[in-house]
């Protein structure tokens, strides 16, 4: 059953928002899986900031040209569901391969990383980044390190002075 012009052009549309808002997008093919299934893949991808939507390809193919200036043939070709991933890519991939080692169905054929596209290895392997939060901790590592290391260079010759001091008088102790 053909679709409108009018669906047509909402679909365009729709497709170049959640691009432009997708720090990742991830394509699937989601043959043999049911509706019921992709409900409950859409629900543990909304967890964390992701959304998977099966797309009509031609005009994904457009929105992607439009917003990204790529050219996804590749990807865009088959039963294509694609997750439209967050600002953490790291737990929206992990998420969407958590999922699909527990149902054995969809499997992850290529994604694009802002104007890059990726075949499925590299796609799969971005669930190997590291979270939002684990890049903040490490940069507090980094940012305090410094800071602790200048404190223990400081505080070291009074504590050498003290241990002198101390020695000293215990010396003078032993002495009386």
């Amino acid at each position: 059953m053909p679709i409108t012009r009018a669906k047509k052009e909402e679909l365009l549309s729709q497709y170049k928002e959640k691009i432009a808002n997708a720090s990742a997008i991830v394509f699937t093919h989601y043959r043999g899986s049911s509706v019921k299934q992709q409900r409950s893949l859409r629900a543990k991808l909304k967890d964390v900031g992701a959304e998977y939507l099966i797309v009509k390809n031609s005009l994904l193919g457009i929105a992607l040209k439009e917003v990204r200036g790529i050219d996804a043939d590749a990807l865009t070709s088959g039963p294509n569901g694609v997750v439209f991933v967050g600002e953490d890519i790291a737990k929206g991939v992990t998420a969407l391969k958590d999922w699909i080692k527990a149902e054995k169905i969809i499997e992850i054929t290529g994604a694009v990383l802002e104007s890059s596209i990726l075949n499925a290895e590299s796609a799969d392997k971005l669930s190997d980044l590291p979270t939002k939060e684990q890049v903040r901790a490490q940069l507090l590592g980094m940012l305090v390190s410094p800071a602790s290391s200048l404190a223990r260079i400081i505080n070291a010759p009074a504590g050498g002075l003290a241990r002198v001091i101390n020695a000293h008088v215990e010396k003078q102790k032993e002495a009386a």
